[in-house]
Parts: structure tokens; sequence; C-alpha cells
């Protein structure tokens, strides 16, 4: 039988699709750029600042497998479309916010629409590119885009903010989605899976809103104690979510994460490795930024560009460790790269008041960022070890729900323990003059950045007891990864 002739329109539909992959993967540095003015502006606590970057991954990661199920069955490109048109939505909503809870809101329905939209756009490129090799650069086109889209974002978070207004840095998805929309109808073929369209709706529910119970209790944690009604009830309420997905996940004929992959040891070792390094990543993002602009007096644009070498280490390091993963296997990678990313982090507890950036944060970034590169590289490869053809996508796409997961329950812990470190600072050191306020962030920062280490530390501690793969493992998985 002649293989059906490739589609005509596979590379514009590529174009269309990696700048929609770009908004998405962007929208998850952009915001933190602008997060200093946004909570100024609308009057957002500190111990609520966390929910601008948390509603959105929580939604993203708890969402981003039943999005992948609703692609391969409702239709690909309908699912891309409606996608693309509801982070334009929700954007709007954002950049209009007048409140803190309108804007969480809005955060949130962008994750919502983004776990359509990211997996569809992937499985689209799976059912264009069939010849292997016009398949290889079509996800290294996607995989650049991935890798690059912090960078820009944070670039064009200082722009927008600084020239502009911060609400700019959601109003501008509004423009990239009308065209990736218009674009997609043209050049983008409908495709969907055959079989059982049954979704695993409890699951997901289950997933996300337990997720949603644990971020809201370090919240009210940072508020009102550890002890308070309010955080317990929300962790217990978390519990009992949280075993109630695993609960469903076992019983389900069509689960969201098939259970069966989360027990072999070197990819349950390589999830949670993913979700500690999430954590302490975007913890890192978070604290810099408003290190550089509240403490520093740095404009959004310079901070947008001090936060840079992180990027540049990453991409560094990724080109050596692909080099070096065939030769020593993952294992040596990952705990070699998420001990110098803790040792970044160790670097960044030596900031003061007025550190250099040549002499402290520059070294401190560029560490940082060439531990993170050494990890990821091998993420995906030990994700996929001994998992067959048919359950290659799933695999993966657990894997990226456990970066997004990681990143909302980092950001929501380290922003908690860094309210908590503050309000103990100030209670210890009576304020006699503002500057003292600063001395104040400062330490909450320290102690934030202590703890991200400590993360980093804990995932390489797992990898060396979990992880057995080696390099003659890496070399027999599957060679394309998909989500959905």
């Amino acid at each position: 039988m002649t293989a059906p002739a490739p589609h005509p329109g596979r590379w514009a539909a590529l174009f269309v699709i990696a700048l929609a992959q770009l908004m998405v993967v962007l929208d998850a540095t952009i915001v933190n750029i602008a997060l200093p003015q946004a909570q100024a502006d609308l009057g957002i606590s500190d111990a609520d600042r966390q929910w601008v970057v948390t509603a959105y991954t929580l939604a993203f990661g708890g969402l981003l497998l039943l999005g992948g199920r609703i692609a391969d069955f409702w239709g690909r490109k309908r699912t891309f479309v409606v996608g693309a048109l509801g982070f334009a939505i929700a954007s709007a909503l954002g950049g209009l916010a007048q409140n803190a809870i309108m804007l969480f809101a809005a955060r949130g329905l962008q994750g919502v629409f983004g776990a359509l939209l990211a997996p569809a756009g992937l499985a689209l490129l799976t059912v264009l590119f069939t010849e292997a090799g016009e398949r290889a650069k079509a996800f290294s086109v996607f995989g650049a885009i991935a890798g690059g889209g912090s960078a820009v974002g944070l670039v064009l978070g200082g722009v927008l903010t600084e020239y502009t207004d911060w609400r700019w840095c959601l109003l501008v998805n509004i423009p990239i989605s009308v065209v990736a929309v218009a674009l997609a109808l043209v050049f983008v073929p409908e495709s969907r899976a055959s079989g059982d369209t049954r979704y695993d709706v409890p699951g997901a529910f289950a997933v996300t809103v337990g997720l949603v119970a644990l971020v809201y209790g370090f919240t009210r944690a940072s508020e009102d104690g550890w002890s308070s009604a309010w955080a317990l009830g929300s962790f217990g309420v978390a519990v009992v979510l949280l075993v109630a997905f695993v609960v469903i996940e076992k019983r389900s004929a069509h689960p969201l994460v098939p259970l069966g992959l989360l027990v072999q040891r070197d990819r349950g070792g390589a999830y949670l490795f993913s979700t500690l390094v999430g954590a302490g990543l975007l913890g890192a993002f978070l604290f810099l930024t408003f290190y550089f602009q509240l403490v520093l007096g740095y404009t959004p644009l310079e901070a947008g560009l001090a936060s840079l070498p992180v990027t540049g280490g990453v991409l560094v390091a990724a080109a050596i460790a692909s080099q070096l993963m065939p030769r020593i296997g993952p294992k040596p990678l990952m705990v070699t790269g998420g001990l110098v990313a803790a040792a970044g982090m160790v670097l960044l507890t030596r900031i003061t008041v007025d550190s250099s950036f040549l002499t402290l944060l520059l070294p401190a970034q560029l560490v940082l960022g060439l531990g993170l590169g050494l990890s990821f590289v091998p993420l995906a490869s030990l994700a996929l070890v001994g998992v067959g053809n048919q359950d290659a996508g799933a695999a993966s796409a657990v894997l990226n729900a456990t970066q997004q997961v990681g990143a909302s329950l980092g950001t929501a812990l380290l922003n908690t323990i860094a309210t908590t470190a503050a309000a103990s600072w100030v209670a210890e050191h009576p304020i006699t003059d503002p500057a003292q306020m600063l001395e104040a962030a400062v330490h909450s920062y320290v102690v934030a950045f202590a703890w991200a280490a400590a993360l980093l530390t804990i995932g390489v501690a797992l990898v060396l007891v979990l992880v057995r793969a080696g390099k003659q493992d890496i070399a027999a998985t599957p060679a394309a990864v998909h989500v959905g």
C-alpha cells in the first residue's frame, strides 16, 4: 500500500502552531516582569501575589492530559482554534482586570485554554509530519520555541511594562491569537483519533481542585499561620481529593494518568525530579524579579535583560548534555545538573540590598542555568524508558504536567516561606527607617533561595536512589515525544 502523500500545507501549519506555542510559553514569564507593577496597581498582598503565577500553571498542568484526549477525539484543529480563541478572551479579561480576583481568574482561564492549545498543536505536528526527517525538523523548531520562549517573555515583558503598561503583557496575546486562528482555518487540516471517546473528567476535577486546595493552604498559612483552621482545612481537602484521584485512576477504564507509568523506578524518579526542579526554578524567577525591581531599582526592561543569564546557561548546557548523554547516560547528568543548579541558588543567598550584578548576580544565574540545562535534557528520555509507543505520548505528557505542577506548588510554598520570613524579620527588627523594609525583603528572598536549593538537593537524592537506567536504556527509547 502506498503511503499517503504529505499534507501540502504542513510547513505553513508548522508556523501557525509554533506561533501559538510561543504565546503559551512566553506567558509563563512575561507576566513575572509585570508582577511588581500589577501588584501595586491592584493592591495585591504579598501572600496572594503568587496566584498570578500559580493560577495559570495549576490550570495548565492539571488539565493538560485531559486537553490532549479532548484534542484527539473532538478534533485537533477544532481544539486548537477553540484554545487559541479562549486564550485571547482570557488574556483580554486579565488585561482589563480591575481587582486581584479578576486577574487571578483570568490567569486560571488562560491555563484552561492553554491546556487545550498546547497538546492539540503537538498532536497536529505528529499527524502532519509523518516522514522521520521532516518530523525531526518540525519538532526541533517546536523545541526551540519552547526553549527560547521564556527569554522572549522576559524581554518583551520588560519592554511592554516600561513603555506602555503592565496590562499589555496580557493584551499582547489578543493579536497573536487572532492571527494564529485566521491562519489555522486556512492551513491546518482537521484530524481526530478513532475509538472510545470517553474522558476522565472526575480524575481531572479531583487532581486540579486538589492542587488548588493545596496552594490555597499555603496562602492561608502565610497569612494566618500553619496551624490556622483555614490552612489545615485546605490541606485536608487537598489530601482527600488527591487520594480520590489515585482511586479514580485505578478504577477508570480510560485514566487520565495510567498509574503503571508511575511505578517504574526510572520514570518515577524522573517525574519526582522534574517536579522539584520546576518548583525551584519558578520560585527563583519570581523573587529575582522583585529583587531587581523593588530592591535594586531596575526598570522592568532592565529586570528582563538581567534575568537572561539563566536562559543563556540553560541553552549552553543543554547543547553539551545532548552530546554527553549517549556516552554517559542520564543519571550522571541529572545528578551533576541538580547539584550545580543548587549551587547557583546558594550563590543567590549572598544577595544584599546593593549587590553587584557583575560579581554576584551574573555568575549565580549562569551557574543556575548551566545546572538546569544539564538536568532538562535527560528528563524527556528517562520518562520514556521502558515505555511502548502506544504510551509514549502519555508518559511525555505526564512529564510536562509535573513541571507545571511543580512550578505551582514551588511558587506557592516559597512565597509563603518568604512572606513568613519577612514578617519574622520585621518582628525582630523594629522598623525605624524605611530602608529597613528593603532589608526585610532581601532577607525573605535569601530564605526562599535557600529552600529552593534544598528542593533541588532533595531531587538529586531521589535520582541517586531511584534511577538505574544507563546509556543503553536511553538508546532504546522511542524517538519522538508527544503530548496528548
